[in-house]
């Protein structure tokens, strides 16, 4: 057990480093480009080559990255006030890299989405989907998440627009798809196309989903689907 842990550790400690690298990014890249003007003005330029090389390199990774990392141990924790603080750091997300400002914006929209925002968070996550998502698992969750948000608002037109969408481009995992299914029940109950409804049931049911809201709405919506005619 020692062993393993120890064997751990070297990498635990790396990323611990890579962290807050990514933490003070700016502020020493900032530090390495002022030594290298002063080794520059010392001893000529090629002395101070390497310093110039780094200070740019952690510059610009700072702005076409930015400090997105730091983000995911905040949402495994569910500490979404932390979330926000990262990406309120972000001052210029115009400069970071495509894929990464997809994502950027996506967790603005949940973080607007968990405060109840929901006008803010289809703003910022309609930014997300047309940035364009890394995969196409991605891309699926946030059009599940976009249906929702039409839900929240009652617009079921676009609400089974998104979700249908999100089901053809695929979520990533059988949490996700259950999620999407017991939505298209609903709305095809809202529409009383009851055999529609019946059919999403069956699919969300079959997947035997874990997450306790989707269970407890299964069990609401078992009560009396099954009277219904279709």
């Amino acid at each position: 057990m020692w062993l393993q842990i120890l064997s751990l550790q070297p990498n635990f400690e790396a990323m611990k480093f890579y962290n807050l690298l990514i933490k003070y990014r700016f502020p020493v890249s900032i530090v390495v480009l002022a030594l290298a003007v002063l080794v520059n003005v010392l001893s000529g330029f090629w002395p101070a080559f390497l310093l110039y090389l780094v200070g740019v390199v952690l510059l610009a990774s700072h702005f076409f990255f930015g400090p997105m990392r730091l983000i995911q141990q905040y949402m495994e924790s569910g500490d979404m006030d932390g979330a926000e603080k990262i990406l309120n750091s972000i001052k210029y997300p115009s400069l970071l890299y495509k894929p990464i400002r997809s994502v950027y914006f996506t967790l603005r929209g949940n973080v607007a989405m968990m405060k109840q925002d929901y006008d803010g968070a289809e703003i910022m996550m309609k930014k997300g989907l047309d940035l364009g998502m890394p995969m196409k698992e991605a891309e699926g969750a946030s059009l599940l998440q976009m249906g929702m948000l039409s839900m929240q608002k009652n617009d079921l037109k676009k609400a089974e627009s998104y979700i249908r969408s999100a089901i053809s481009k695929g979520l990533p995992d059988k949490e996700n798809q259950a999620a999407a299914y017991l939505q298209m029940c609903s709305i095809m109950m809202t529409k009383r196309e009851f055999r529609a409804a019946k059919d999403f049931f069956r699919k969300t049911k079959a997947l035997k989903p874990t997450t306790p809201q989707i269970v407890d709405q299964i069990k609401q919506i078992e009560k009396y689907i099954t009277r219904m005619p279709g």
